[in-house]
């Protein structure tokens, strides 16, 4: 019976970046409705973490806004990973923090950090028809810095902002490149406030592109449906497992609500998989290095 991964996401740091990603409500050029705040009380950061784990998670993801890690993003992220470690929960924590040196990565990990994350969205060629203000080989770099300090690597992309065919494919070849943990596909829900206008991607061509994430990952990497599940599969969801999908965020996502995490659960048990055990993450991991 297929286990399927579930990981949560806590924005620790929310609405404060300054960069023009187009597809992004916490970025303050835009007037997006978001809650908006410079930090998150690290008590409630531990009992969203409790919450989660109780959800079924095995990765608990911690977000800041912002390009980089600042002296404070790395204090303040290692104070909350140690404080989730501390309650012996059993999660993989995920840092996903922006652009970093390799010595940020090895600060992170030695303060209980597991993963980390920094998409790369989408193609070098599309990348700047959905940001100016930095590139897509520092996104790249900072990926290399990740994996040379010793972290996983959780690295993915956002679907249906306008690229093509060639572009996915791109994107997902670079991936495939740094043999990623896992790889989150998020499909782009447009923002009345963000300047990327493009309708939810269809259902079908969104278990084509699950289909085709398989073919070019190859059998190991985690394929994680993440943001805009709910919209672009509907109830169809169970069939992108089997396209080839075996992860989820479960819960909330940074501004946007998620499928209730109790139904998921059901409708992952219902279709005949089942929800994955810390046991069952910490070997999966171990089988690939981590």
């Amino acid at each position: 019976m297929e286990s399927i991964f579930l990981c949560a996401i806590s924005n620790i740091a929310s609405g404060s970046c300054n960069e023009d990603c187009g597809f992004c409500a916490q970025s303050a050029r835009y007037q997006t409705k978001i809650e908006r705040f410079r930090s998150k009380p690290i008590e409630r950061i531990q009992n969203e973490a409790k919450a989660a784990a109780k959800a079924g998670a095995v990765g608990y993801c911690l977000v800041t806004a912002g390009r980089s890690i600042t002296d404070e993003t790395l204090e303040y992220v290692s104070k909350a990973a140690r404080a989730v470690k501390s309650l012996d929960l059993d999660l993989k924590i995920i840092a996903c923090n922006g652009t970093g040196t390799k010595e940020q990565f090895a600060e992170l990990k030695k303060n209980g950090v597991n993963l980390y994350n920094h998409n790369l969205e989408t193609s070098e060629r599309f990348f700047p028809n959905i940001c100016t203000t930095h590139g897509w080989r520092e996104r790249y770099e900072t990926n290399e810095a990740a994996a040379s300090a010793g972290l996983g690597l959780v690295l993915g992309g956002i679907y249906g902002m306008g690229e093509s065919d060639d572009d996915r494919v791109d994107l997902l070849k670079t991936i495939a490149s740094f043999k990623p943990m896992s790889s989150p596909m998020n499909f782009y829900i447009a923002n009345p406030a963000l300047p990327i206008k493009q309708p939810v991607m269809s259902t079908d061509e969104a278990l084509k592109w699950v289909r085709k994430a398989r073919e070019i990952l190859g059998a190991q990497p985690r394929i994680m449906l993440a943001g805009g599940k709910e919209q672009a599969f509907g109830d169809r969801l169970m069939e992108a497992i089997e396209a080839g999908a075996n992860a989820m965020v479960v819960g909330n996502y940074l501004t946007t609500e998620g499928m209730d995490s109790a139904k998921l659960k059901d409708a992952i048990i219902g279709a005949g998989y089942k929800v994955a055990t810390p046991a069952e993450c910490k070997a999966a991991f171990a089988a690939m290095g981590a």
